[in-house]
């Protein structure tokens, strides 16, 4: 089951990765400069669903799924968690670009998918002009600095990292009442669309994609890490513009300081917060649609 974003084209890229063939679902529209928009967890393409079709009306916009999320492929994971690193889930986007004739675009990620896009702009600095990040600090800052307030508030970053199979059989017990408790503590469950909240309902109750899921969050606690503490050590930095978005209910905003948080790990940061919970595209599109207006003008 794909949700189709009104007026966007599905198509599979087909790319090559140390993980073998890797098919990515992705839809498109529009025409001007590109922009690649990468959901979160536990969601898929459709998040965009409010935004997309009006940046469609700029912009060459292209949405995708993530290894392991929606209709993309959903490799099993390797002991090392390497096939679900942000590098090797990057290195699938850039790909799709790439053979989609975008050499250069621009880049917004909410969630999970900002913390792709933060890899994408470290390994492919050629290729990202600018780079918009959504309700995320750097995952290095925020696993150095966890707090009782931000274990109990998610929970789930120390619970999906525990060896297979014990999330994954713990969710597939009932994982409507995962995806209830997950998501519905942030902002209730009213603000989804109902066609994509069935989108999100499939993916957890799908044991290969909670699976791929859960190698997501046990490669950002390890292989993540490392990839993270080697550039700190060669001082790499994103170089090109970065602009933070975060949610002023959320518990990013409560943990953290984004702004410093990005500033330590690139040069040129603006960003502020907006009066909604963690899930922007969803719970204030227009808001973010000019956002994104004005940021990849």
């Amino acid at each position: 089951m794909t949700f189709q974003i009104p007026g966007f084209e599905q198509k599979t890229i087909t790319v090559h990765s140390a993980d073998g063939l890797i098919e990515i679902a992705c839809q498109s529209s529009g025409s001007g400069p590109p922009l690649l928009l990468l959901h979160g967890f536990p969601q898929t393409k459709a998040i965009w669903h409010r935004v997309a079709p009006q940046l469609a009306k700029q912009y060459s916009v292209v949405v995708t799924d993530l290894r392991g999320y929606g209709a993309s492929s959903k490799p099993h994971g390797k002991s090392d968690h390497s096939t679900y690193s942000k590098r090797s889930m990057a290195a699938d986007q850039h790909a799709v670009m790439q053979t989609l004739g975008y050499k250069q675009f621009f880049l917004m990620g909410h969630d999970r998918g900002g913390r792709v896009s933060h890899r994408l702009a470290m390994d492919f600095p050629e290729s990202v002009l600018r780079v918009m990040v959504l309700d995320i600090s750097p995952t290095l800052t925020m696993y150095e600095n966890t707090t009782m307030a931000f274990a109990k508030g998610y929970w789930h970053w120390f619970f999906l990292i525990q060896p297979e199979p014990v999330p994954e059989t713990m969710i597939a017990a009932n994982p409507e009442f995962w995806l209830k408790n997950h998501m519905g503590r942030h902002a209730g469950t009213d603000i989804f669309d109902p066609a994509c909240w069935a989108q999100y309902l499939a993916g957890v109750s799908n044991l290969q994609s909670m699976h791929a899921m859960c190698e997501d969050y046990r490669a950002a606690a390890t292989i993540d890490l490392e990839h993270d503490r080697a550039d700190r050590l060669l001082g790499k930095e994103i170089t090109m513009p970065l602009r933070v978005l975060w949610g002023e209910h959320g518990l990013v905003n409560s943990c953290f300081a984004p702004l410093h948080d990005w500033e330590k790990v690139a040069r040129d940061v603006t960003g502020r917060s907006l009066a909604c919970g963690h899930y922007i595209p969803e719970e204030l599109p227009a808001q973010l649609i000019e956002e994104a207006q004005q940021f990849f003008r």
